[in-house]
């Protein structure tokens, strides 16, 4: 049986508790998701941590599974958080910090963190520049791979990471090919799930990219493969027909139309092994051992 590890699974999200914009549409089932996700060869999975307390619960629920892991670290959409929730920008670096220290059993990387300028919006470039260069100044104590976030900002982010000799994954990679190449000279990995095979570009970016530096996850509940995708056409039958219905008709063992979960990485891997014409098995045990050895050595 294929072996995956889940590098991203936004596993604290409103949604596995039946929250949709604010609204309850039917109950919990975090552990129908989890169970779904076992059965379909996943064995382990990480769980991310965007903010301070969101990190917390995902240490929280990683303990409620020898299998699942945690990241922990601020989100550069959420770096405003530095200033405006009650502490000081050094006192709640301290608080990551002491967070990791406290469950090193559990969590294996610091992040998520990064540069998104595509959403500045949520927080100002600079802003996000000075908390992110921050986190990496405590990551020197930590020791841990890094979880990157990177959106339109390749340049600054590469940047910023030069001085450090840090190992991590770039994930939910939607840049250029020249832009991976780039990470992966600074000793990165790329995180590939369906937000990174969107179009023909992306495709022919994973094409290029030597699966050895490659990592497999989902994002869930975001960055599902949708049939308008360029990559949905290497769906295999037997991962596109798992029972789906709308969150208002909620049924148990089935999944939510619209919402990811951990189960489709196996899409992940069908389109890798479609675009590079390569058995997927082999992808799926080369990925594995490398998600392994990042993270769990």
């Amino acid at each position: 049986m294929r072996r995956f590890i889940d590098i991203g699974a936004n596993l604290t999200d409103g949604m596995y508790q039946g929250m949709y914009n604010g609204s309850k549409k039917h109950d919990a089932d975090i552990g129908g998701v989890l169970k779904r996700s076992w059965e379909g060869g996943l064995s382990k999975m990480i769980i991310t941590g965007g903010s301070l307390e969101e990190s917390q619960r995902a240490i929280d629920l990683a303990r409620t599974d020898d299998k699942l892991y945690a990241t922990v670290g601020c989100h550069p959409t959420r770096c405003l958080e530095f200033e405006n929730s009650g502490c000081t920008p050094e006192e709640y670096l301290a608080n990551l910090g002491s967070l990791v220290n406290a469950n090193r059993d559990k969590v294996v990387a610091f992040g998520e963190c990064g540069l998104d300028y595509d959403r500045l919006q949520f927080c100002p470039k600079e802003t996000q520049k000075k908390y992110l260069q921050l986190q990496l100044t405590l990551n020197e104590s930590l020791d841990l791979p890094l979880f990157l976030h990177c959106r339109n900002a390749a340049a600054d982010l590469q940047n910023l990471l030069a001085p450090y000799s840090f190992k991590g994954v770039v994930h939910s990679f939607d840049g250029t090919v020249e832009e991976a190449r780039k990470f992966i000279d600074l000793g990165y990995f790329i995180g590939v799930n369906g937000c990174s095979l969107k179009t023909p570009a992306n495709l022919e970016t994973v094409k290029q990219l030597p699966i050895e530096k490659l990592l497999m996850e989902t994002d869930s509940p975001w960055c599902e493969i949708r049939p308008t995708h360029a990559g949905y056409r290497f769906l295999q039958e037997e991962n596109k027909s798992i029972p789906a219905v709308k969150k208002e008709k909620f049924k148990e063992g089935c999944l939510v139309k619209g919402r990811n979960e951990p189960v489709n990485i196996r899409q992940v891997l069908d389109v890798i092994a479609g675009v590079k014409s390569e058995s997927a098995d082999k992808i799926c045990e080369r990925i594995f051992q490398t998600t392994n050895e990042l993270f769990f050595s």
